[in-house]
């Protein structure tokens, strides 16, 4: 029978090397001062994609939206075995929060068409909100189940699947099509195949190939480099290369719930926190000495 799946997937910034020089006036993070990554747990909804797919078949399609870099986690994606990918970009969705951007990838959503399970991660490490997988089911109209973590069975249009709950799990039953968040103790991720890598190293997207044109020919003319990527591109398509992009026009969005137009969350204030206190403190291995470091841990506030 098949289930067909769709993942959505993102391209982050390596927060484990955040500083204050990394962060804008208006409270937003410059991306373009950090490495890049592809999103954790977005990787453990791939994998239960590719693994569903291996299990009863179908077809996995990989979403991110982004500017032309983020096909980088596109090209992930088909390395470790995604049947399409799909980047959506367009300067009119820049500065989403979560509200635009689950909207925007409901909109790609919608425009895919037939889909059984759509998987997301639980959360990106850039945000830490855990929003835009509820939200999309929202705005799908489906029903959705968080920190997925393991599936139990699937048949016919019902799926029951194990869900962390921090100290426990509990099983939950849906009907299809459903979206689940997946949690990074679900699974482990399959590492990129090499064969795929060395087929898939060349896929591009429309912009990517645009991009490079430019870089390639600065002196020439407008018709000229359009003419030239023109060429370039069905070289990529009849190659079987393509990265599909869309715009927010291919996806039919109203552009008041996009970019920072639809985006009510607002950063009130960015705090640099910086340590001062010197040296340390050494504490006794003793019961003596644990039951002084607590008392001294209470009198600062610390702990109670």
């Amino acid at each position: 029978m098949g289930f067909d799946t769709i993942v959505c997937v993102k391209q982050v910034p390596d927060t484990g090397n955040i500083t204050g020089d990394a962060m804008k006036p208006d409270g937003t993070v410059n991306r373009a001062a950090l490495p890049a990554i592809f999103n954790p747990e977005d990787l453990h909804a791939l994998e239960a994609a590719l693994d569903l797919r291996d299990r009863f078949g179908g077809t996995v399609t990989a979403v991110t939206m982004g500017p032309g870099g983020a096909c980088e986690v596109l090209r992930e994606c088909l390395y470790r075995g995604a049947d399409r990918v799909i980047l959506i970009s367009d300067r009119r969705a820049a500065a989403s929060d979560t509200l635009a951007t689950s909207y925007i990838l409901s909109q790609a959503v919608r425009k895919i068409g037939r889909y059984d399970l759509v998987f997301c991660g639980r959360q990106a490490i850039d945000g830490d909100t855990a929003q835009v997988g509820p939200q999309m089911a929202e705005k799908l109209g489906i029903p959705q189940i968080t920190y997925y973590e393991k599936l139990v069975d699937l048949s016919g249009q019902t799926i029951r699947v194990r869900r962390n709950v921090g100290n426990g799990w509990e099983i939950l039953e849906g009907r299809l099509p459903i979206l689940v968040t997946v949690v990074d103790t679900a699974n482990k991720p399959r590492p990129p195949a090499a064969k795929r890598v060395m087929r898939f190293k060349r896929a591009r997207s429309v912009g990517e190939v645009g991009g490079q044109v430019g870089k390639d020919m600065p002196q020439a003319s407008d018709a000229q480099k359009q003419a030239q990527a023109a060429r370039l591109f069905e070289a990529v398509r009849a190659a079987g290369m393509v990265i599909e992009q869309w715009d927010l026009d291919d996806i039919k969005a109203d552009l008041t719930w996009c970019g920072m137009a639809g985006s009510p969350t607002k950063v009130h204030r960015v705090q640099s926190i910086v340590l001062t206190k010197e040296g340390f403190t050494s504490v006794p291995p003793t019961a003596e000495g644990v039951a002084k470091m607590v008392h001294e841990l209470i009198v600062d506030h610390t702990l109670g």
